[in-house]
């Protein structure tokens, strides 16, 4: 039995399904919620509601967007030759806030798990493999995550490329040690990867 009010009951269950919210947090969000002005939790409703009704997919790469283009889709001065392959919207963040990036993005929705349902017609590879098929395109960067699916979804693709379109350079970001890292303290896969991707200096 809750010892809370119904409607507070409610909106402590439904902060508690925010990934990283546990209950506790969610309570503690709640009360700051009732603590807060009309105004200010009216604006978070609002916003809520806003995003969930205005914000939908870029019809090009799948980025999030409101209209039917994303913002970098609809500027011209990006390079539509280059295509750099992300799992989900949020990657694309981190990517453009190194300012080294001037091409476009593709979101694939995901990256390949067959243990968990996850087969290629449910990312969108076939857009992909559409979008790289028109003239133009140089290079694709695949930028999945270092992880067993995400390397699975790297080779698939890479493979399906190079049968595809040979002449598309297919690459993948670099991953290794991180800067200021100690080598003691590294495990053997970033060691080893850090390895095969050694360049000159």
């Amino acid at each position: 039995m809750s010892l809370h009010a119904p409607p507070l009951q409610r909106l402590i269950t439904e902060l508690s399904k925010l990934p990283g919210v546990g209950g506790r947090t969610a309570q503690r969000l709640a009360f700051h919620l009732l603590k807060a002005t009309e105004d200010d939790a009216f604006a978070l409703a609002a916003a809520i509601r806003e995003v969930k009704e205005k914000i939908t997919f870029c019809e090009v790469c799948f980025n999030l967007a409101e209209g039917p283009r994303c913002v970098i889709c609809q500027d011209a001065r990006r390079d539509e030759g280059l295509i750099c392959v992300v799992e989900e919207p949020a990657d694309v963040i981190p990517i453009e806030r190194t300012h080294e990036w001037r091409g476009r993005y593709h979101i694939l929705g995901g990256a390949l798990s067959p243990i968990d349902g996850i087969d290629p017609e449910d990312l969108k590879l076939n857009e992909l493999y559409a979008r790289v098929a028109v003239d133009g395109v140089r290079e694709v960067v695949i930028a999945t995550n270092p992880t067993t699916t995400g390397e699975a979804t790297a080779l698939h693709i890479a493979a399906h490329l190079r049968a595809a379109s040979p002449e598309v350079a297919v690459t993948r970001l670099a991953s290794g040690l991180p800067v200021g890292a100690d080598l003691e303290y590294a495990d053997e896969l970033t060691l080893g990867r850090a390895f095969s991707g050694r360049r000159a200096l």
